[in-house]
């Protein structure tokens, strides 16, 4: 059930009314309405993994109890790594399972050593990814003694299920999310226009500009051989909109979905477009599975501090460890392990706290030197987007290498359409540098008088109809 399909349209009011007029019933009634709903939504698209996330509900809810009583340091950790490796056991198989067989096969081969091991059909549970790292967080969160372990089973399996995040996030942190269920919600006006507001913004990202963007992004890296070096270029463009589009327009329906039910997630994008290094790019992009690595992994492992070599350890580690948790691709680790190497050195120079406010606050420009520094980082983004998008590693690199030649001064290759996509694209950056010090890019259009507003939203809504881009799967389904 995609937030873009009709399906979603009918099911969201359904749930939305019974659950506000059984508000004044019962708070467990009413989060067991979310649990309900949360398991016919992800039912939807494949019902055989609803017993993958209870299962993986009740370890982690037991394993909670557990920890809160006992203080034997040995137990307790026993019981956190009954967590950590039933979580990571699942989303080890389902996801890598075929990747380190067939790397296994291929090492062996290599030395002159011929071994047979069969690889497995293994569908991918949707948002396994996700909701792994969401439980993790409470497993994680009760041991450190940061969160009393709750005793209400239907209030978290309500937390690991909830279905607005349930499949691409953001990934909530349960000192964040879970004490929510716990209290009264009562209906906001105000939040739950907000919440509508935001919908139809991240609506706009993924059908007008994602979805369009991903057209001819899928038709010039499908075809790169034959492409000039000029529309390679405006691939790898068009593949940076669209993933922006895609992803930051789900979070932004999950956010403003879970707004008009009285909830509140984290922000998930900040305009990452706009950074003026990579530190600053990571600090706006995927904000919910940066602070997580951050917090669970980066820290732990020593953070910026010790000898240079730790340093440069601990980030390569953070950012391979990232780019293998988007899929079991060599791509991925490549795409990775170049944003290693993009932060090393603002992380070596101590320049990676430099920008920690949106840039050009207060002013419809930038500094030239900002203008410069955005257009250098969003450029070597763009660079590592095409590991990220090509299917192998030899793709990427025959992209990249069919780019420089001299059909890269040649006039791009695009029908009509696509010239299109690029004013919508353009219009879209436009509203986002407008917008970039709100919540989200049209947070703050309510501020505006009444007709110029409205004229705001049929425009949008009318650009939605007119410009409705062949339907594309949000990307993030596949992590």
């Amino acid at each position: 059930m995609f937030f873009n399909s009709l399906d979603f349209a009918i099911f969201l009011p359904i749930v939305f009314t019974l659950y506000w007029l059984i508000n004044s019933k019962s708070l467990k009634l009413q989060n067991f309405l979310i649990v309900a709903a949360s398991y016919f939504f992800y039912g939807c698209w494949d019902y055989r993994f609803l017993s993958l996330i209870l299962f993986s509900t009740i370890i982690d809810y037991t394993v909670g109890r557990q920890l809160s009583k006992t203080n034997n340091e040995s137990r307790r950790k026993v019981l956190l790594w009954i967590s950590i490796l039933v979580n990571l056991g699942f989303l080890g198989f389902f996801k890598y399972y075929n990747f380190f067989i067939d790397n296994f096969v291929t090492a062996f081969s290599f030395f002159g050593k011929d071994i047979s091991i069969n690889s497995l059909n293994i569908v991918l549970p949707v948002g396994i990814s996700f909701y792994t790292f969401q439980t993790l967080s409470y497993t994680i969160d009760v041991y450190r003694r940061k969160l009393e372990p709750t005793k209400d089973f239907i209030a978290f399996t309500a937390f690991v299920s909830f279905f607005p995040q349930l499949v691409a996030g953001p990934i909530e942190r349960a000192t964040h999310l879970l004490p929510q269920f716990y209290k009264k919600r009562k209906f906001d006006i105000t939040l739950a226009i907000d919440g509508l507001r935001q919908i139809l913004w991240g609506l706009f990202k993924k059908v007008v500009i994602a979805d369009n963007c991903a057209e001819y992004a899928n038709i010039i890296f499908n075809s790169y051989e034959d492409q000039s070096g000029s529309t390679l270029i405006l691939g790898a463009l068009f593949f940076a909109f669209q993933i922006y589009g895609d992803f930051s327009g789900y979070s932004d329906i999950a956010i403003g979905t879970s707004r008009l039910f009285g909830f509140d997630l984290m922000k998930n994008f900040a305009f990452p477009y706009f950074s003026r290094d990579i530190a600053e790019f990571w600090r706006r992009w995927h904000i919910s599975l940066s602070t997580w690595f951050r917090d669970y992994l980066y820290i732990p492992l020593g953070g910026s501090r010790g000898s240079l070599k730790f340093k440069i350890r601990n980030v390569f580690i953070i950012f391979l460890v990232s780019g293998f948790w988007h899929g079991a691709n060599w791509t991925f680790i490549i795409w990775g392990g170049l944003n290693a190497l993009y932060f090393l050195p603002v992380m070596l120079t101590n320049n990676n706290r430099n920008n920690l406010d949106i840039v050009a606050k207060g002013k419809w420009l930038p500094k030239f030197k900002d203008a410069i520094s955005m257009l250098i980082t969003f450029t070597l983004t763009v660079f590592a987007w095409i590991f990220f998008r090509a299917d192998t590693v030899s793709d990427a690199v025959g992209y990249i290498s069919n780019i420089f030649n001299a059909s890269i001064f040649n006039q791009p290759d695009l029908v009509q359409h696509g010239y299109y996509t690029l004013i919508l694209v353009l219009v879209f950056t436009i509203i986002e540098w407008i917008g970039r010090e709100g919540e989200f890019a049209i947070s703050k259009i309510h501020k505006l008088p009444f007709y110029l507003r409205w004229a705001f939203y049929y425009a949008i809504i009318v650009l939605m109809f007119v410009f409705t881009g062949k339907e594309q799967a949000f990307i993030y389904f596949q992590f």
